[in-house]
């Protein structure tokens, strides 16, 4: 949990700060949506390509700009991917241009996919991508939170995304969903296809589950088994104060790092001679 927030306040500011326009967010179905032949999932910087057979493709935007009646995004990484998306009708059109076509050329001969908007998910797709877009939005906010520098407020968000009960703390089924969703993620990035998506979801739940409880525990100071944005903050929301005591002298730090023995070691070390 704190590498996840490390991580999120180091990235840098995204280019892309108004975000794809709202007409164009949600997500799209290619076929009938009961049974698509591929899902389109458009956040305000994010593009999910799922097909019902092949590679997925999560495009992650750094920047966004207008191109004629379409808009234009840049995605993230060496490759720099690039989408067009417009509105048609009560549809989406979309455009995923080669990589080695020239900004000057756009759109080239690429070919236009045409998706028609589906707001109630089968229950298989579901199961299958459900959480990871839900949690593909939180990434978001929390990356626009984060990014300013500062923790509180990365903390703050930390909760508010995560936080499915609405008791304003994070519970291990939270935490636990909160990974889950980023494990998927992570797959759907590398162009998993259904089956890949399914299993990385599916091994990664019992190690989601665990990782959640070490988080969990580990910064459940008050011991009710949530973690709230006090707790989260401890020692990281602001420096800690200079105070210390005068008196004493310096022991040996490396007698410190004994594993279990760690509060035993720093008692005998500090009562010693």
């Amino acid at each position: 949990m704190k590498r996840l927030l490390l991580a999120l306040m180091l990235v840098g500011t995204p280019a892309a700060a108004q975000g794809i326009p709202d007409a164009l967010r949600g997500t799209w179905g290619q076929g009938a949506c009961a049974t698509p032949s591929a899902l389109l999932h458009v956040t305000a910087r994010s593009v999910a390509r799922l097909p019902a057979d092949g590679p997925a493709r999560l495009v992650r935007l750094r920047g966004l700009r207008p191109f004629g009646d379409w808009t234009l995004g840049i995605g993230a990484g060496a490759e720099a991917p690039r989408v067009l998306l417009r509105a048609a009708g009560d549809g989406l059109e979309t455009m995923e241009p080669d990589a080695k076509l020239r900004d000057d050329r756009l759109p080239g001969d690429t070919p236009v996919l045409q998706w028609q908007r589906c707001t109630t998910p089968p229950p298989g797709l579901a199961a299958l991508h459900g959480e990871g877009l839900a949690v593909l939005a939180a990434l978001e906010r929390l990356e626009a939170a984060c990014q300013g520098g500062t923790t509180a407020p990365c903390i703050a968000a930390l909760v508010a995304v995560g936080d499915v009960s609405g008791d304003g703390m994070l519970g291990v089924a939270e935490v636990a969903r909160l990974l889950r969703g980023t494990a998927w993620a992570l797959a759907a990035q590398d162009g998993a296809t259904p089956a890949a998506l399914a299993g990385a979801t599916g091994l990664g739940a019992a190690a989601a589950l665990a990782l959640a409880r070490i988080a969990v525990e580990g910064l459940d100071f008050d011991g009710d088994g949530r973690l709230s944005v006090a707790e989260l903050g401890q020692d990281r929301a602001q420096w800690p104060a200079g105070t210390g005591d005068p008196a004493g002298r310096p022991g040996a730090l490396e007698a410190l790092g004994e594993g279990a023995g760690l509060l035993r070691a720093l008692l005998e070390r500090v009562a010693g001679p």
